[in-house]
């Protein structure tokens, strides 16, 4: 799993094409994707509405 105190967000996950979903680009990654299901519907739409007032994808995060 990701530990935020340890590793780095960059290292680990991107954005897919859309911004709209994480992709893990590691194992840790990946395991954390799936372990807190980071791409659920709901969140989903909450992502596409941020990103409609210009709040999504965060700064400095990669796509």
């Amino acid at each position: 799993m990701f530990n935020p105190r340890q590793d780095t967000w960059n290292e680990h996950f991107i954005w897919s094409a859309d911004g709209l979903s994480i992709v893990g680009l590691t194992t840790i990654g990946r395991a954390t994707v799936t372990a807190l299901v980071l791409n659920r519907e709901r969140v989903i739409n909450i992502r596409t509405a941020d990103k409609a007032i210009g709040r999504h994808p965060p700064a400095g995060d990669l796509i």
